[in-house]
């Protein structure tokens, strides 16, 4: 018997033992894992480079929808290519001296950064993100020598998710011609009326500061009408979502503020005498 095993080898041997045998189901658990998880990975390291790809894509589809570019006829690249892209220094609000590429330059990555970031304080940070990016793109919409929008990336935290967005002002740096968040995991029907397009359309006109500078933009607790006061600076709220709504304007505040955009749209304006 002992020969006829050595004949067979390990091989052999293991392959006649029964299939309830507990060493050989453990063995081909092992390596059926082994085997997923080698395709896995290679799945994942081949598909990078095409899922980062798409991601870049779906930014720009986001940067030429809330511009009202989207319906213009021309390729993606060929629509976003009329944007200049440039990285604000959010403490000075002057373009940032940088060898970085603003083309590529990730926010979201940067703000994880100590060395590219700084944590908020907790009476500073109204739209609940820990930490801000020292840099942050914009990206302006030109026609010769005339800026005629400039787009602002913005995100804050609302009910159950952080929203990540875009916000597009005129050329006065202060009238809004579009929201809109392309990440978020609010309540559908609920908070989710974010992606709403009637509710995004409420945005177009309105303004961001008053005569004094101050930001006064907000999602307030119902309609706004005629007989609003100060209508031009508020959205209807989102019915049976106040705390997401609370989120949009805490986030815009915030990014419209001293320690977002706000030193770059104040300066923005002083060149135009506003």
């Amino acid at each position: 018997m002992a020969d006829s095993t050595e004949k067979k080898g390990f091989l052999g041997s293991f392959l006649s033992l029964p299939n309830d045998n507990p060493k050989k189901t453990l063995f081909v658990a092992i390596m059926l894992c082994l085997v997923c998880s080698i395709l896995v990975s290679t799945a994942a390291v081949s598909l990078k480079p095409l899922q980062t790809s798409n991601k870049k894509d779906d930014i720009k589809r986001n940067i030429l929808a809330v511009t009202g570019l989207s319906d213009q006829e021309g390729t993606l690249d060929e629509l976003f290519s009329r944007f200049e892209v440039k990285l604000v220094d959010l403490d000075t609000g002057l373009y940032a001296i940088s060898d970085i590429d603003p083309v590529v330059y990730d926010q979201r990555k940067a703000s994880a950064d100590p060395m590219m970031s700084v944590a908020l304080p907790g009476g500073q940070d109204i739209a609940g993100i820990s930490r801000r990016a020292n840099m942050a793109p914009v990206y302006l919409l030109t026609e010769g020598d005339t800026i005629k929008q400039v787009v602002l990336p913005v995100h804050g935290y609302g009910l159950w998710s952080t929203l990540y967005g875009f916000l597009s002002l005129e050329g006065d740096f202060n009238t809004i011609t579009g929201l809109r968040f392309y990440e978020h995991a609010e309540t559908p029907g609920l908070g989710g009326e974010v992606d709403n397009p009637k509710w995004r359309a409420k945005w177009d006109g309105k303004k961001v500061f008053d005569e004094e500078g101050n930001v006064e933009i907000r999602v307030i607790r119902g309609y706004v009408d005629a007989k609003t006061a100060d209508a031009e600076h508020k959205v209807d709220g989102l019915s049976g979502a106040t705390l997401t709504s609370n989120g949009v304007t805490n986030l815009l505040q915030y990014w419209l503020g001293d320690h977002g955009f706000g030193p770059y749209l104040k300066n923005m304006r002083s060149e135009l005498g506003k």
